[in-house]
């Protein structure tokens, strides 16, 4: 009896030892067609390049999870001139991410499971702000179960925080595959996604007070708070350094701003001028606003020609060897073309859910809190939504890198004031509602101040830490200048339908 289950125990080892073997055969000879085909592909595509004991055409084992993405030998897009290419926005994100250990994953022996759990790991874990993804859950259960609604949009704002970073990491890696033109419109059209996905869902409910205020708060962020934080702490950090930035890309942003500011004034003193005859007025206001919003997405469309094809060398951001402080190698992808466009497609959807939120239960905010919505709207919003943002700008201003900074600070304001207010404008004509550009006098006015301001501070080319502390100071005042007036929630809608405010019956007598 005992020989027998020796025997048993013999047979049962000498299978279980077979299927491993058999394992780990199937493995080895996977991974060699997977390098063979590879291999072939280079040589189909660029046959001096093909290297078989070096394994030159792919350059990382990333291009062998995805090796139709190579081009003449090398990943699409991962060439010097990608690397030296990125703008500002990415390298401002970038400050914000750190390495992902996948001594772990990669024990995982199941080819696709191990590829998910390793894109899973560089999106979500890989950034300094993934202790902010549980609140995105939280919100969920938050709206599901009725907890408070100031509690769900608290905990919407602090998920859209993380979601922004991530999603500028998701456009660079796409645009290793995709070149540096495509990849430069695809951050131009998602470098401020959460801005433009709020607005339109706060015009299908038809707060047009919310888009207006969020998308202003948004500018006046940029400029006087990013902007000012940035020179000022870069000024404190380099006392003895005079720091120095390239006027070409300031000036021509400069350009912009003035024009849409000029966009925005135009329609507030035709109303003024126009006040006794309230109605006719609100309609030749409303006209104007939208032949307006065209010329501005005309001229944004002259800007990324501008940025992206004639001048492309006054907006690249130039990197050197010791900028990766984390490690973080930027030569090549972590994640694959389809895998990132899945992930960019899925932090869009949440991100629209959590904008959702936000606009539903930004009223119920402000009356729980005592706060109004303008000032929810015009200094919560933005703060918190481009939190990762602003802060990879601070910090490459403590680096002396102040190019990096405008880039960001200037570039976020452009592309909203320039493309995202016109396109909203013009989104409401198609669903039937009445927006205009007229943000009427107090925001109106705090928009040109900060943009003469910002005009003057960077005319010379140089900077210090008082130029950051009065643009510091400017939105401190602005701030609280919102938080002491109680506007009601129907003001703006109250105006576009053309009935005169008190504002402009002072205004006019």
């Amino acid at each position: 009896m005992l020989a027998a289950d020796k025997h048993e125990s013999s047979i049962y080892n000498c299978m279980y030892l077979t299927l491993e073997l058999i394992e780990i055969i199937s493995e080895r000879v996977y991974l060699v067609f997977v390098r063979v085909y590879t291999i072939l592909l280079c040589a189909r595509l660029s046959p001096w390049k093909k290297n078989i004991f070096g394994f030159e055409c792919g350059k990382k084992m990333a291009s062998l999870q995805e090796p139709w993405l190579l081009e003449n030998g090398n990943l699409k897009g991962s060439s010097k001139e990608i690397r030296h290419g990125r703008t500002a926005h990415n390298l401002s994100s970038s400050s914000l991410r750190k390495k992902s250990d996948l001594t772990l994953v990669s024990k995982v022996r199941c080819g696709m499971l191990r590829q998910f759990l390793t894109n899973l790991q560089e999106v979500i874990l890989g950034t300094k702000l993934s202790v902010l993804f549980p609140a995105i859950p939280l919100a969920v259960v938050a709206e599901s179960y009725g907890f408070g609604r100031p509690w769900v949009f608290a905990l919407s704002l602090l998920g859209l925080t993380p979601l922004a970073e991530r999603v500028s990491f998701l456009t660079e890696q796409i645009a290793y595959y995709t070149g540096p033109t495509v990849g430069g419109l695809l951050n131009a059209t998602c470098g401020n996604a959460t801005e433009l996905i709020i607005a339109v869902l706060a015009l299908s409910q038809y707060k047009i007070d919310v888009v207006k205020y969020s998308l202003l708060g948004s500018v006046l962020s940029n400029l006087l708070l990013v902007l000012g934080t940035s020179l000022f702490c870069g000024g404190i950090a380099n006392l003895r350094k005079e720091q120095k930035y390239d006027r070409r890309q300031a000036d021509v942003n400069s350009l912009l701003l003035l024009l849409a500011l000029l966009c925005h004034s135009l329609p507030l003193l035709f109303r003024m001028a126009g006040a006794s005859n309230a109605v006719s007025t609100a309609d030749s206001t409303l006209h104007l606003s939208r032949a307006s919003s065209i010329v501005m997405l005309i001229a944004y469309l002259s800007y990324l020609i501008f940025q992206l094809f004639t001048h492309r060398q006054l907006f690249e951001a130039q990197e050197e060897s010791d900028d990766d402080e984390n490690g973080i190698s930027e030569e090549a992808p972590v994640i694959g073309f389809w895998s990132g466009f899945i992930w960019l497609v899925v932090m869009t959807g949440v991100i629209s859910l959590l904008s959702e939120y936000v606009v539903e239960t930004i009223e119920d905010a402000s009356d729980s809190w005592g706060i109004s919505v303008s000032f929810i709207s015009i200094i919560l919003l933005p703060i918190v939504g481009n939190a990762a943002e602003h802060a990879g700008a601070i910090i490459f201003a403590f680096k002396n890198k102040l190019d990096i900074s405008l880039g960001v600070a200037l570039g976020s304001a452009t592309q909203i004031s320039m493309f995202v207010v016109p396109l909203c404008v013009i989104v409401a004509w198609t669903m039937g509602i009445k927006m205009d550009l007229n943000f009427n006098l107090l925001e109106t006015g705090s928009l040109a101040l900060s943009i003469i301001a910002v005009a003057f501070t960077l005319q010379d080319g140089t900077s210090h830490y008082m130029k950051g502390l009065v643009l510091l100071l400017l939105y401190i005042v602005i701030g609280f200048c919102f938080f002491v007036l109680k506007t009601p929630l129907n003001q703006v809608n109250l105006t576009n339908s053309g009935i005169q405010t008190p504002t402009e019956t002072i205004v006019r007598a």
